[in-house]
């Protein structure tokens, strides 16, 4: 009974050693809400968009629209708990100011920087206390105040700012950011993210945001549609945002999505649509873990082989 009960834990360990890699991808799109997991180790994957934005700035009575695209390239780097990741939002403005009769084109970078990102603390961590009901679907499916409890991970990074960038002329080449990412599983179907980043630190204008997601898998779970506001407080610029949308997984590793938005005020007012693609390379591989059985003494990878090998010596002394 207890070698049968070693076999058991040794086939269960890969699952338990790879808490932060899914047979799904895991993507940040649609929204710009940032995961508190990590994409597993080994893996590579990249997150491409393409944004369509109208503003209308009251105040100098301008209107702009705004073309460009976004991307983030996401690795598993040494850990399952750790992420290194790249994000640049690249645009072009074309921006009218009516009462001078003049246009102006800006282009340059919206958003770039690179950060790590690391898995503080995962609820889910102890399967124990998570195992599924074997007898109640609803018990499963239900609203459970624990499951509030979110994952918590902390990311720190730069932003660069290179050459003459016309959005952020003031700042300094290189700033910092930091940022807190929880990420709460409601039920089966909803999960809920939140961020709260402080970014371009040690710049004349540094930034507070949050970001607050609830996302839903439909019926048919390929689906999901999403709902997110965003925060942001600066001397620079200050807004609060709203976006919803939809993505399609096609397969395990491949993700389609488009999202829609606006701001609430109109100095300036925006309206955005982005629609973008995410996919991964999974070079991910399980890992055994030794641990200890109930008579306290160790399993380890070889132990099965050792074991198999013993039993052909035993059955050919027999013959």
């Amino acid at each position: 009974m207890a070698f049968q009960k070693k076999v058991f834990l040794l086939l269960l360990l890969p699952f338990l050693a790879s808490a932060q890699y899914t047979d799904v991808i895991n993507s940040n799109r649609p929204g710009v809400s940032v995961s508190a997991y990590a994409v597993g180790k080994n893996v590579v994957q990249a997150e491409f968009g393409l944004l369509y934005e109208m503003q209308d700035h009251s105040d100098i009575n301008s209107d702009s629209k705004i073309f460009g695209g976004d991307i983030s390239l996401r690795y598993g780097l040494l850990l399952e708990k750790l992420e290194l990741n790249y994000e640049g939002t690249y645009i072009n403005q074309n921006i009218t100011f009516n009462n001078l009769n003049l246009e102006e084109t800006r282009t340059d970078f919206r958003r770039n920087r690179i950060g790590l990102k690391y898995l503080l603390y995962d609820p889910f961590k102890n399967p124990e206390a998570n195992k599924p009901n074997l007898y109640s679907w609803r018990a499963n499916n239900k609203f459970q105040w624990k499951n509030l409890i979110p994952a918590v991970s902390v990311y720190g990074g730069a932003t660069f700012n290179l050459g003459d960038n016309p959005f952020y002329r003031e700042d300094a080449t290189i700033s910092y950011r930091g940022m807190v990412a929880l990420q709460s599983l409601l039920s089966p179907r909803f999960v809920l993210i939140s961020n709260i980043a402080y970014d371009r630190i040690t710049t004349d204008f540094p930034e507070l945001s949050y970001t607050i997601s609830l996302s839903h898998a439909l019926r048919n779970p390929k689906w999901s549609v999403f709902a997110e506001h965003q925060g942001i407080d600066s001397d620079r610029y200050s807004d609060l945002l709203l976006r919803g949308g939809i993505a399609h997984l096609f397969s395990p590793n491949f993700q389609v999505d488009v999202n829609f938005g606006g701001s609430f005020k109109t100095t300036p007012s925006r309206l955005f649509v982005s629609t973008g693609v995410s996919y991964r390379l999974d070079f991910h591989k399980d890992e055994l873990i030794q641990t200890k059985s109930e008579d306290n003494t160790k399993i380890k990878k070889k132990s099965m082989k050792k074991k198999r090998k013993k039993k052909k010596k035993k059955d050919e002394l027999d013959f």
